[in-house]
């Protein structure tokens, strides 16, 4: 005799997007790819014999994180606002999660330029320069193909081409920023504060 917890209807449980499992399988994947680097950089921490060194030449990129980790609070109001029906308003936080993610990729433009100009930190110059500017260089690669593809969405959107019925399709892209945004504190982690 089955119980009523026991029976299932078709209407209780219904499969996941495609889109959200795809793009949950990329992050998988991505992860890996990061895994791999961070790895790396932790295996040839302190082996250089030559300089600079992490303590000596890397400083906090404090500004930059509360942009970036900014973003992710502007993408959810977003894409709540387009669930709500609020184009304007989709469209003002979407082009700022743009913005802030911008910022971002400016500074971290800012710090490479310090960092081999005035530093002397290359990709060849050592082990920390090899397993430093790989995984931010992945990592802003990464926050690049991002933010193309947010543009992308926002130019749709100022065609009018996004609207509500979109929305679970602009929620999977979100799945990627966060993860942008999420694995920036593993490598804010790694390559800042483990020195």
């Amino acid at each position: 005799m089955s119980t009523a917890n026991e029976t299932i209807t078709a209407d209780e449980w219904t499969l996941p997007s495609r889109g959200h499992v795809g793009m949950l399988c990329l992050i998988l994947t991505e992860c890996a790819f990061f895994a791999i680097f961070i790895v790396a950089h932790l295996f040839y921490l302190g082996k250089s014999l030559v300089g600079p060194y992490a303590a000596d030449v890397l400083e906090l990129p404090v500004v930059g994180t509360i942009f970036l980790l900014s973003s992710s609070i502007t993408i959810t109001l977003a894409i709540r606002a387009l669930r709500q029906g609020h184009q304007a308003a989709f469209n003002a936080l979407w082009l700022t999660t743009i913005i802030f993610g911008l910022i971002f990729l400016i500074g971290t433009g800012f710090e490479w330029y310090g960092l081999i100009y005035d530093q002397g930190l290359t990709i060849r110059t050592n082990l920390l320069g090899t397993t430093f500017y790989s995984l931010v260089g992945f990592h802003a690669a990464h926050v690049t193909i991002g933010l193309l593809m947010l543009t992308g969405v926002l130019i749709f959107s100022f065609a009018g081409l996004i609207h509500v019925g979109e929305a679970e399709r602009v929620d999977v892209l979100s799945w990627y920023w966060h993860f942008v945004d999420a694995v920036w504190v593993v490598v804010l982690t790694v390559i800042y504060l483990i020195v």
